[in-house]
């Protein structure tokens, strides 16, 4: 396959862009049918073929100019007639020739030589910003720059006029050919290392107890969020009704072959049918479990469409439906609300299921999973295990996320190993990817 081709398939995949080999071996066939010399052509073509949803074509168009546009400058560069006798040869290494180089004004021949020694450092492996400074100097390195340093020493330690002005001679190269080498390694990271350095910081978020993110890490949240939200999406969305091709109806083949003398012409196998989804989220907001009730709502909110059936309480302790703030409000304007409203007092579990029992018992049914987020601690108060058997007794599945470390379970004023019999699942939550495994778990149970 094409190098050009494959590495800038390399590039959308690191910008998040999902490529499969299909995909790519599509996109080769297209570019050998097309070739490279119609740039808009090239573009449409290759955007029908590798970007699939509007994001993914914003970042195609994006890297398609930053990208090819270099690609082009290389091109154009390659075709001068001044390195057509390099066209096979090493980078520069001589000091004396990237001196007469650089003094020679030829961009085109400047390019060439920049892209050869681009190639031969291995510029297109950048990852992170703080690498440009390294590959720069390898760039610098292949063309010759530990001469050009020993002729500058040299010429610094000359006396005579001559040897100042060459000294300062030297300086001006070496700093024109460390900026374009700059620049040269810039545009590589742009295209190659700008997906990865993101894709890095998002894994490192995620892998973040959700306790110590600070303010500078919530807009980072929000957007791992929003694909943490897709990807479940996207996972959960298929047709919830299935049809079980090893298993035959027989009462319903012999009524669909009545009029014709019970011949099973047509034949109806078993169908399971699935239940949508309906979660109802009842979560602790007092202070020790705010910050993760704040990007639970947020994930399940993010999945309206999947979970349209979807309560949400809040608690500290009297037990509040939350979902109309959720619903008018921007979420962080929303989030303030349910924390000034339900936050506010000391915990109590059992007047919790007592409201929830008084005003809403009617949403609980046979088809509803219960989600708790909280910590169990209840400040000794009654944490009325009758109604939460109750609860769970009518319920699908009784899921119980608890931030706290398990070897504090059941310490002091914690109720949770007493509530820990009547869940279907109880564990420990501390980042986002434990958020994410807990509701994928919860709407696998429908599909």
């Amino acid at each position: 396959m094409d190098r050009q081709i494959t590495n800038f398939i390399r590039a959308l995949r690191s910008s998040d862009v999902r490529v499969s080999t299909g995909e790519a071996i599509d996109a080769a066939r297209a570019v050998a049918l097309i070739g490279y010399a119609d740039r808009r052509l090239l573009k449409d073509s290759l955007s029908c073929v590798l970007a699939k949803s509007p994001e993914e074509k914003l970042t195609f168009d994006e890297l398609f100019d930053l990208y090819f546009s270099r690609q082009e400058q290389s091109a154009s560069a390659g075709n001068a007639q001044t390195l057509q006798d390099e066209s096979t040869g090493s980078p520069v290494t001589d000091p004396g020739n990237v001196v007469d180089l650089m003094e020679s004004g030829d961009e085109a021949a400047i390019s060439v030589a920049l892209e050869k020694a681009a190639d031969a450092a291995g510029v297109d492996e950048i990852r992170f910003s703080t690498q440009v400074a390294y590959y720069a100097q390898q760039m610098v390195k292949q063309m010759g720059g530990e001469g050009l340093q020993t002729r500058l020493l040299e010429a610094l330690q000359g006396r005579s006029p001559e040897s100042e002005a060459q000294a300062n001679q030297l300086i001006d190269i070496r700093r024109d050919l460390t900026m374009r080498a700059r620049e040269r390694v810039q545009k590589a990271f742009d295209v190659f290392g700008a997906g990865e350095t993101r894709q890095f910081r998002e894994d490192y978020v995620a892998s973040k107890s959700l306790s110590s993110l600070d303010r500078s890490d919530m807009e980072r949240m929000k957007v791992l969020i929003a694909k943490i939200a897709k990807r479940l999406a996207v996972k959960h969305s298929r047709r919830r009704r299935k049809k079980n091709r090893g298993q035959l109806d027989i009462r319903r083949t012999m009524r669909a072959n009545a009029g014709m003398d019970g011949v099973p012409f047509n034949v109806v196998w078993r169908q399971k049918r699935r239940d949508r989804p309906k979660i109802i989220v009842i979560c602790d907001v007092s202070g020790s479990v705010a910050q993760y009730v704040r990007f639970l709502l947020l994930l399940l909110w993010s999945m309206k469409d999947v979970v349209p059936d979807l309560h949400a309480f809040a608690f500290s302790n009297r037990l509040y439906a939350v979902d109309g703030l959720l619903e008018d409000s921007s979420f962080d304007v929303a989030m303030e609300k349910i924390l000034r409203q339900a936050g506010m007092g000391s915990t109590s579990y059992g007047q919790a299921w007592s409201d929830l029992k008084v005003n809403h018992e009617q949403i609980i049914d046979r088809r509803a999973t219960i989600l708790v987020l909280g910590d169990g601690r209840s400040n000794y108060g009654d944490p009325r295990m009758d109604l939460f058997r109750e609860f769970t007794g009518r319920a699908k599945r009784t899921i119980w996320l608890n931030p706290e470390g398990s070897a504090l379970w059941g310490t002091g004023d914690s109720e949770i190993l007493r509530y820990q019999p009547l869940c279907s699942q109880m564990s420990h939550v501390a980042t986002v990817k434990d958020l994410e495994r807990a509701v994928d778990d919860v709407l696998s149970a429908y599909t």
